[in-house]
């Protein structure tokens, strides 16, 4: 049997035709750039993240680089954030002349709120949790460090679309939140996407002017900036898609939830806190034999990843350039493996993942 990691195919005629026509819908009114779905599409989310405002932007790394740089973070500045993201998450803090500084993990991967402490300096402006694969971090915790250090809170949602922490969703905690709604996220355009909420007005009058070349009112610049706006086809597309969302998200649930029943006497796995839900971008199992175990599984046909190594302080970019406090996090790299989830599996696959696990496992014992 194969098992894809993750398949990018439309291929349920359903949705494809769904598509197809909000697609046919843009290209009637001609509107290809913030068209009109994209303002549909920010109110939903505001209103899903519980935010006054969203701004659609062309990918999470934008959603996080222009953030950082209208609240005026830039050179000589320090933002703390975890080692464990995808590389865009220190990019952003660097694109904008500040450094990124990283803090340590916790068992399930988020940061670790009391590893933030030791790294706050004079120069530090703000602290840039990562909802890592769709489990919000301990973001109580985080803010009060935060508020009492005077430190701004930005979090990076790219992982955590509809995911919640005590009944508050992701992207409702901190000054703003930074969604990407990439091909291979959750909540997946068919390219690039992305999206900032916040409640501030000034914060949200100044992204709108930054994601387009620093216009306001499209004629007057008011900012150096680029074009980062989100295009209406995308906005379409999650539009519709996110009419199914809820859905989607059942469907990983139920996969995680065999997998934590499944593997529990094999693996550790994060267990879901109650009142919180987990949306599961990817189902991360850690195993002592971890490189053995995903030789093993590929020979047996089923792809896993190692998501995200090498952490970012030891890319080459930040090797030598940057502080950290992350002993935990290189522990848990060594043993983390995200094994297929996707709302496109099959229970047969599902059982069949999970049966080379444990026959892996047995057969070491």
């Amino acid at each position: 049997m194969k098992v894809p990691f993750l398949d990018l195919r439309i291929i349920d005629e359903d949705e494809r035709s769904e598509l197809f026509k909000a697609i046919e819908e843009v290209f009637d009114h001609g509107r290809l750039i913030l068209g009109p779905e994209v303002g549909r599409l920010e109110q939903r989310v505001a209103q899903l993240t519980q935010r006054r405002y969203a701004a659609g932007v062309n990918s999470g790394t934008d959603a996080l680089f222009l953030t950082l740089r209208a609240m005026g973070i830039g050179p000589g500045d320090e933002v703390i954030t975890t080692p464990l993201s995808f590389i865009a998450t220190a990019n952003a803090i660097a694109l904008n002349g500040a450094s990124p500084v990283f803090a340590d993990i916790l068992d399930d991967m988020t940061l670790d709120p009391q590893s933030i402490i030791p790294l706050i300096t004079e120069k530090t402006r703000a602290v840039l949790p990562v909802h890592w694969a769709g489990r919000v971090c301990r973001m109580e915790e985080i803010n009060a460090i935060a508020a009492h250090y005077g430190l701004a809170v930005i979090e990076d949602c790219s992982q955590a679309f509809g995911a919640m922490r005590h009944g508050k969703p992701a992207g409702s905690f901190g000054v703003a939140g930074c969604f990407s709604m990439n091909t291979m996220k959750c909540f997946a355009s068919v390219g690039e996407a992305g999206m900032v909420v916040t409640d501030q007005d000034t914060l949200y009058e100044t992204l709108d002017a930054l994601r387009y070349n620093g216009l306001v009112n499209r004629e007057i610049c008011h900012f150096v900036s680029h074009n980062s706006r989100m295009d209406t086809i995308q906005a379409a597309i999650l539009g519709k898609r996110l009419d199914h969302y809820e859905g989607l998200l059942a469907k990983r649930r139920s996969h995680a939830q065999y997998y934590l029943e499944a593997l529990k006497s094999v693996a550790t796995m994060a267990q879901e806190e109650v009142n919180c839900r987990d949306i599961y971008y990817t189902m991360t199992i850690q195993v002592d034999q971890r490189d053995a175990l995903k030789d093993y599984l590929e020979k047996h046909g089923i792809e896993s990843r190692i998501q995200h190594f090498p952490l970012m302080p030891d890319q080459p970019v930040y090797r030598n350039s940057t502080r950290n406090n992350t002993r935990h996090a290189h522990t848990l790299i060594q043993r983390m493996l995200c094994i297929p989830a996707s709302e496109k599996l099959t229970v047969e696959q599902r059982e069949y993942v999970a049966s080379k696990i444990l026959e892996f496992t047995h057969a070491g014992s």
